[in-house]
């Protein structure tokens, strides 16, 4: 079996440690000069940030990796600390923890309460959306001080426009085991007291540096995947050639997915191509502050009733010891316009903003868009459901699946062990073959 790899983001470069651990050939073509998809690293004046992720979790996945490229000294673990919300005018920890929930200024005594009457609510529903599942569920207060801007900022989205049936598939399965969907929240955001947060000493793009460098017979940089055809087997172009293929998988983003696949969508082996182009993404601005700040935490996301226009803020100063870095983000599906404006814009507003809610002055380092952004997990997503791909052609990305590193991490072993029993059952139907031929 030869697999053919399309991206060289973390997804595509796990599978390709993955495939070569089963002993399966693979190519993997990546079109920028440099490997890491949406994980971008860059030291700016002597200060390390991050254009893109601004963490991953220490999952044994993730530690594996790190060992194969040979820099698992190079791992830095996040300083414990708290999360907050900007609420009311002021931050307030974010209830996580008992005795955060008891403790926090976040919420009233009425809105805890009604947070604990969650289990005697009827379970949330595919058919409803985040924001009704979560205000149901928890009340209108947590949902709006508490819930809904730290769910909301993993994506950077609106919980209004996120369907439960994508965007909440893992956590209600996960209430159906628990019997309380706060629980099942709560152990998701607690994941890092057995992952911890981390990264690395030179930011989270050394990793994918470093495997590009273990593999690189095995990865093409600065190659365009121009189309996808069938022949006998599956054809990739790309600008140095054309090469067969056993299996695809395909890491890029839907609209650059959808174009190299539309041979196959002319020839009738693949359908509901539009509906990945359609998909939205959230775009994302991130500006780079140096401050130092009293407080201990992870950083903090913005209640929904403020009048700010920044998201949040991730404080890396504190987790890594990054020499005051601050990354704080704007846009989203809150605000997605804002991102247009010019850099010394968005500056200006991260900086006062920032100083506003966290009360110390800030000097800008840097500022960043994330393209394409974060994929919206919106309504747009209804769409997928009429994807058809032929057998052999497999999506592995961050808006067919869970985001975050450790989950594509996951998908890529996931993957690979199902290409190793193929190839096995492959091997054993041609021994058969062959044997009663003679």
């Amino acid at each position: 079996m030869k697999v053919g790899i399309v991206g060289a983001g973390i997804t595509g470069l796990a599978l390709t440690h993955y495939l070569a651990k089963q002993g399966i050939e693979s190519v993997t073509f990546e079109a920028d000069d440099e490997p890491g998809g949406v994980i971008r690293s860059r030291t700016v004046d002597g200060h390390v940030i991050e254009p893109g992720p601004q963490r991953m979790r220490k999952t044994p996945g993730v530690v594996e990796l790190a060992e194969k490229a040979g820099i698992a000294e190079e791992i830095i673990e996040a300083n414990e600390g708290e999360l907050y919300v900007y609420a009311n005018g002021e931050l307030g920890e974010a209830p996580i923890t008992k005795r955060q929930f008891f403790t926090t200024d976040l919420l009233s005594v009425r809105g805890k309460a009604r947070m604990l009457a969650e289990p005697l609510t009827k379970p949330g529903s595919p058919q409803e959306t985040v924001e009704e599942v979560f205000v149901r569920k928890f009340g209108r207060e947590a949902y709006e001080h508490f819930i809904g801007p730290l769910y909301g900022g993993i994506y950077g989205s609106d919980p209004a426009e996120m369907p439960a049936a994508f965007a909440l598939e893992s956590l209600l399965e996960r209430e159906k085991e628990t019997k309380s969907l706060l629980r099942a929240f709560l152990q998701r955001v607690n994941q890092g007291h057995t992952a911890a947060p981390m990264s690395f000493t030179d930011g989270n793009q050394q990793l994918p540096n470093a495997l590009t460098e273990a593999y690189d017979d095995r990865i093409e940089l600065s190659t365009p995947v121009k189309a996808i055809h069938a022949d006998d087997r599956y054809v990739i172009e790309t600008p140095n050639g054309s090469e067969a293929f056993d299996r695809i998988v395909i890491t890029a983003d839907a609209k650059a997915t959808a174009e190299m696949l539309s041979p196959l969508e002319a020839d009738g082996l693949a359908s509901g191509l539009d509906g990945l182009r359609d998909l939205r993404y959230n775009p994302l601005a991130q500006v780079f502050l140096q401050a130092d700040h009293d407080y201990p935490g992870k950083g903090y996301q913005v209640g929904y009733n403020e009048d700010l226009h920044t998201l949040g803020s991730s404080w890396n100063e504190n987790m890594f010891d990054r020499d005051g870095a601050q990354t704080v983000f704007l846009g989203g599906m809150h605000e997605p316009e804002i991102v247009e404006e010019s850099d010394d814009t968005l500056a200006e507003i991260a900086r006062e903003e920032f100083e506003a809610v966290v009360g110390c002055e800030a000097t800008v380092i840097d500022v960043a868009r994330l393209k394409p952004g974060f994929p919206a997990w919106d309504t747009s997503w209804w769409a997928l459901e009429d994807l058809e791909l032929p057998d052999g052609v497999t999506l592995a990305t961050n808006y067919t699946a869970r985001m975050g590193v450790p989950s594509r991490v996951k998908e890529a072993r996931e993957l690979a062990e199902q290409f190793a029993q193929q190839a096995t059952a492959d091997d054993s139907q041609q021994e058969t073959a062959v044997a009663a031929t003679t």
